[in-house]
């Protein structure tokens, strides 16, 4: 029979994830065996199209620790993450990825360092050579980039993949925004931390659903989420060049005193022209990342939809 109050809960977004499920079960078992505490695995399908869930509710019928959450459709990973977490019933809980690029071996240490007063516990990959040269430089100037403009620092190479006690878990449901940078929101959380080092592997199976393009869209979510830097920026901005072209006018005004009108330049006028135009357009798109945001959380929809559970 299902444990009503597991130990460990273990948490698993899957979007399109067929070709892995047995195989991160068979890994999964085998470690929370040698744990030796109660847990349950908590499944939750973010809209898959493929027979991820099918596969799911089979494997809920096989083993009574197996819970699976089918959300009404693809809300994204940080939505499906936050589900999990909403619906798991553990004293600890850890999100982990079905792809198996995190060891759940690792599962071992955070339970031990949990156990040495510990509330969090990341994983912090020590190599990303199984990432492309352009993930692995663009993941990095990210960082550079966020930590410098935020109040919250988010640690050099650390996911998702981590242990949390239940009172963090409690502490993260209370947050109310839909728009979710969940590394953020671990990160301003804060609770005694404690970092255990791994090496990241390849996917056991499948391909990841990550592009270039969403990888780009989540960065911005997450800077735009947790520092107003971008928007203060644009006063300096043109603060610069206001003073550049008061500048540039008294030159004018003391040059045409001295020499007289010089015949008007088309060229030169046009170019400041469509400079403080492409300025003024990118100082409008920063706003409207904002406003945008602004516009979604006015609208106070949930963070995600559960279809079924089983």
């Amino acid at each position: 029979m299902q444990n009503k109050n597991p130990f460990i809960s273990i948490v698993v977004p899957c979007y399109n994830e067929e070709d892995v499920i047995d195989i991160f079960l068979e890994k999964i078992f085998i470690v929370l065996k040698e744990l030796d505490r109660s847990y349950e695995i908590v499944f939750v399908n973010d809209g898959s199209r493929d027979k991820t869930l099918e596969i799911l509710k089979q494997k809920a019928k096989e083993y009574d620790e197996v819970r699976v959450i089918s959300l009404s459709r693809n809300f994204g990973k940080e939505a499906a993450l936050s589900a999990g977490l909403d619906m798991a019933d553990g004293e600890v809980v850890v999100p982990i990825d079905v792809d198996l690029q995190d060891p759940p071996e690792l599962i071992l240490d955070f339970v031990k360092k949990y156990e040495e007063g510990y509330d969090v516990v990341v994983g912090k990959r020590v190599d990303r050579t199984t990432d492309s040269f352009a993930k692995r430089i663009s993941a990095e100037f990210f960082y550079k980039i966020h930590n410098k403009i935020s109040d919250i620092e988010i640690p050099h190479n650390v996911g998702d993949y981590r242990l949390m006690s239940r009172r963090v878990v409690d502490e993260l449901k209370q947050l109310p925004e839909s728009q979710r940078f969940m590394k953020g929101l671990f990160a301003w959380l804060g609770f005694k931390t404690a970092v255990v080092e791994y090496k990241r592997d390849s996917r056991a199976a499948g391909e990841t659903s990550f592009n270039g393009w969403k990888l780009w869209n989540f960065a911005l979510d997450g800077i735009t989420s947790f520092s107003t830097a971008p928007l203060r920026v644009w006063f300096y901005i043109g603060l610069v060049i206001a003073f550049i072209s008061f500048i540039y006018g008294s030159w004018i005004i003391l040059k045409t005193l001295i020499f007289g009108v010089d015949s008007p330049g088309y060229a030169s006028m046009i170019t400041v022209v469509l400079f403080l135009g492409g300025i003024q357009l990118m100082g409008i798109g920063i706003l409207g990342e904002y406003i945008g945001r602004i516009y979604i959380e006015s609208k106070n929809r949930p963070v995600y939809i559960i279809e079924d559970e089983y």
